[in-house]
């Protein structure tokens, strides 16, 4: 789980630009449930607007990740 969660990050890392990627204090996985802790309050609403789309974009782009949820704190 841990290295699944640093290859989430290198992907968010890549994905997103680096402002927005720096908001990002931490990423977790457990029982295919993604955590992600963020500071800015326009970064979490957009996570959870569009919480299927990044379940389905990390699914696809991390090979060997299979997510059910997202969580945003």
């Amino acid at each position: 789980e841990v290295l699944m969660a640093f290859k989430i990050k290198d992907f968010l890392e890549e994905y997103l630009d680096e402002m927005l990627f720096n908001e990002i204090e931490s990423v977790r996985i457990k029982n295919q449930i993604l955590t992600l802790k963020i500071k800015s309050p326009l970064l979490k609403n957009d996570f959870q607007m569009r919480k299927s789309f990044y379940i389905k974009k990390i699914s696809e782009a991390v090979e060997g990740v299979t997510l059910s949820d997202l969580k945003i704190i």
